[in-house]
């Protein structure tokens, strides 16, 4: 397996958890410390740092620490390799459902005969 399958899998896997993609959607306005992130949910912080850590291990996301606040924010770049691979696979299946679409427009066609 090349080393962007392993990538994709990395990142696929991170976003399959409810509260990660959450974290990534408040991202997605902006900077924020992990503490603020933490607020909505009802979990302990050494709970919601291990979302934070497998974010920042798949390169969905990118931490600094200032002072004592340690705040994240998304690596586009790394949103845009999962962007990317789904537009190769909505294209296969559009190419896919396209055909299909053709065969049965000429086999009711060829009903009518």
């Amino acid at each position: 397996m090349d080393q962007y399958s392993i990538s994709l899998d990395a990142m696929f896997q991170a976003l399959a958890d409810p509260t990660r993609r959450a974290v990534l959607g408040r991202l997605g306005r902006g900077a924020a410390s992990v503490g603020d992130l933490a607020a909505p949910f009802d979990m302990a912080l050494p709970s919601f740092m291990k979302h934070v850590r497998m974010l920042e291990t798949a390169g969905l996301i990118r931490t600094r620490k200032q002072g004592r606040v340690r705040y994240c924010e998304i690596d586009e770049a790394r949103l845009a390799a999962v962007s990317s691979w789904l537009d190769e696979q909505r294209a296969i299946w559009e190419s896919r459902t396209d055909r299909l679409e053709r065969f049965v427009a000429g086999q009711h066609k060829e009903q009518e005969r």
